[in-house]
């Protein structure tokens, strides 16, 4: 696959969310795999000379470093994506970060979304997830810690081709009243009819947690 030129640009902006990073792999319905690469800030402020909203992807290291959080005045630098399929951040591989002005820490609600500071990529990694209905995430639930929307890898015909999409996951409770699982997701593979991921992945994602962790 033919990348695209990339093009550091520096941004600065207000943090309106701040999520887990994932790359999820796919193949028919024996395996979804979830690996936790860092976290995704969503910001609305001024990148690459224009005004609008945008993500940035940062490693885990550098938020446990400045410990961003939704409020935050922030810049820094980054990168343009090479491969746009692969990628859900408009940026990746952030440099010269600094924290302009801090917001007030948040206190943990009791309701949801969840908006205090976000846990370390081991305790998503343990909990788990359950897909996330697509207009829940990019609604009320967009602002919460524990959503994601994931880098998506689906193995279309073993060891030769690939296809890419971009999913939204919750990390949070299950007993949450936000959540909404959406309809059942289709996995194709080459010359067969496409499988539907109807939620019993799920179950076995988070089968180490209860309802109200």
């Amino acid at each position: 696959m033919e990348g695209q030129v990339q093009e550091k640009i520096k941004f600065t902006g207000c943090i309106i969310s701040v999520q887990p990073r994932s790359n999820v792999w796919r193949y028919r319905l024996d395996n979804r795999t979830h690996s936790m690469t860092g976290y995704n800030l969503f910001m609305v402020g001024r990148a690459a000379g224009e005004e609008r909203q945008f993500s940035v992807a940062i490693s885990e290291k550098q938020q446990g470093k400045l410990r961003f959080h939704i409020g935050d005045e922030v810049s820094g630098t980054a990168w343009t994506k090479k491969y746009a399929k692969w990628e859900y951040a408009d940026y990746y591989r952030a440099g010269s970060l600094k924290k302009l002005a801090s917001s007030l820490l948040v206190d943990e609600n009791k309701v949801p979304p969840w908006i205090g500071e976000v846990p370390e990529l081991a305790v998503y990694d343990w909990r788990g997830c359950r897909m996330l209905d697509t207009r829940s995430y990019k609604g009320k639930c967009f602002t919460c810690k524990w959503a994601c929307m994931a880098n998506v890898t689906i193995e279309y015909n073993w060891g030769v081709s690939q296809k890419f999409r971009f999913e939204s996951f919750c990390y949070g409770p299950k007993n949450c009243k936000l959540y909404k699982m959406g309809k059942p997701r289709a996995v194709p593979y080459k010359g067969e009819s496409p499988s539907y991921d109807e939620g019993w992945l799920d179950d076995i994602c988070t089968e180490r947690r209860g309802d109200d962790d």
